[in-house]
């Protein structure tokens, strides 16, 4: 099947119409994050002595940065990256082993994760590695065929690479990234045909990783217990969470109105970042909370929708990376904000202030769209036709199999 995918990459066919209503959900909540970050960023800007609109100016020049690179993502044909997924994916791990030196990378809060630029902010590779790695994974799992049904030639190097980029994460102090990038190693490997007993065991090896290092490490212990109490110290460890509670609890049905929060002069630490999400529900209430959460519902529908009709493999892994990525991010952010999961420190996509993680995850949209276009009906007998081929006198176990079962599923 492997040879088929191949074939069908090196000669790809010319995209059709993409996905009209993705676009238009990634266009509506990028508006609303644009309109959040104005209004959640303007009293600390001015005490801060900059201009009222300093952290909005920047977050519309990086909108503005990565709609184009949406719009050029969703013209490239999506097989076109493959050619440089595995010395793109060395280039990110080389920066985000260069952001630990110190003198290099910069420390804020205690983490390393960042490199100055200047005048023009902070980069984080870690948000860049979300995108590569996806890329990487689906042309690595691919390119492996039916071989990652194996213990030794898939399971054993899929988990020493996932094992490698987590102590990268890990050693910049990222739990929240660590965890998107679970998320993104599972989507790949499940789509790609990796059985699922040992789908098992890859979840429950980072179930025990991450449960021992948040048990043994005292400021994320500190966070589980506020997360079971956030009221028990609203002074000191639960101060953050407990005054997201009160803003969203102030939102009521309606809230406040746009401009109105009052959390956000300067109670609620990261109002305008990784807390957002309550100003959101301070200012427009349950109604605004439960649009912007049926908004990236209706993205995820979408994401997964153009990954499982792409043409091929690589196209159905990316896709479902890239879907699993943003999802499950701005789940752990809303999570996090309405205390249904312990605080992770992860941007909400799309509406956090917040350069490098806007600009990327907008050209990740762009290259799904280009997945949509390549996708459909069509597409889908075509895969299936193809793990058909490939599949003959093969167990019901093997990737090609798998495939077959998982390009059946509803559209």
């Amino acid at each position: 099947m492997s040879e088929v995918f191949i074939s069908s990459a090196q000669e790809p066919k010319a995209a059709g119409e993409r996905d009209p209503w993705l676009a238009l959900v990634t266009v509506l909540l990028l508006g609303a994050g644009l309109v959040m970050v104005l209004s959640a960023s303007s009293a600390l800007a001015y005490v801060d002595n900059l201009s009222p609109l300093y952290y909005f100016e920047r977050q519309a020049v990086f909108a503005v940065l990565g709609l184009v690179g949406l719009v050029v993502a969703s013209r490239i044909d999506y097989h076109y990256w493959r050619r440089w997924a595995p010395l793109a994916a060395a280039a990110i791990v080389v920066l985000m082993l260069a952001v630990l030196v110190p003198g290099i990378g910069i420390r804020v809060n205690g983490a390393r994760r960042w490199f100055n630029l200047g005048p023009l902010g902070t980069f984080q590779p870690s948000e860049v590695a979300k995108l590569v790695m996806a890329v990487y994974l689906a042309h690595w799992v691919e390119k492996r065929g039916q071989r990652i049904s194996e213990i030794g030639d898939g399971l054993l190097p899929f988990a020493l690479i996932l094992g490698g980029v987590l102590v990268l994460l890990m050693l910049q102090k990222d739990l929240g990234t660590a965890l998107i990038m679970g998320g993104i190693f599972i989507a790949v490997y499940y789509t790609g045909g990796g059985p699922l007993r040992h789908l098992g065991l890859l979840i429950l090896g980072l179930g025990l990783a991450f449960l021992f290092l948040t048990l043994f490490a005292s400021y994320r212990s500190a966070r589980l217990s506020v997360f079971l109490n956030p009221f028990q110290d609203p002074l000191g460890t639960g101060y953050q969470i407990s005054q997201a509670l009160v803003g969203l609890g102030s939102g009521g049905l309606t809230g406040v109105g746009l401009g109105h929060s009052v959390q956000k002069y300067l109670w609620l630490p990261e109002a305008h970042t990784d807390f957002i999400f309550a100003i959101v529900g301070e200012e427009t209430g349950l109604i605004g909370t439960t649009l912007m959460l049926a908004g990236f519902v209706a993205l995820c529908v979408r994401g997964y929708r153009a990954a499982y009709r792409a043409p091929d493999r690589f196209g159905l892994m990316l896709g479902a990376g890239i879907t699993s990525w943003i999802s499950l991010q701005a789940l752990l952010n809303m999570g996090t904000v309405t205390d249904t999961l312990p605080i992770t420190g992860v941007p909400l996509p799309l509406i956090s202030y917040g350069g490098t993680s806007l600009a990327i995850t907008l050209t990740a949209i762009g290259v799904l769209l280009n997945i949509s276009g390549h996708g459909g009906r069509h597409a889908l007998r075509r895969r299936r036709s193809d793990a058909t081929i490939d599949s003959g006198g093969r167990n019901r176990g093997t990737p090609a199999s798998s495939s077959r079962r998982r390009a059946s599923l509803p559209r």
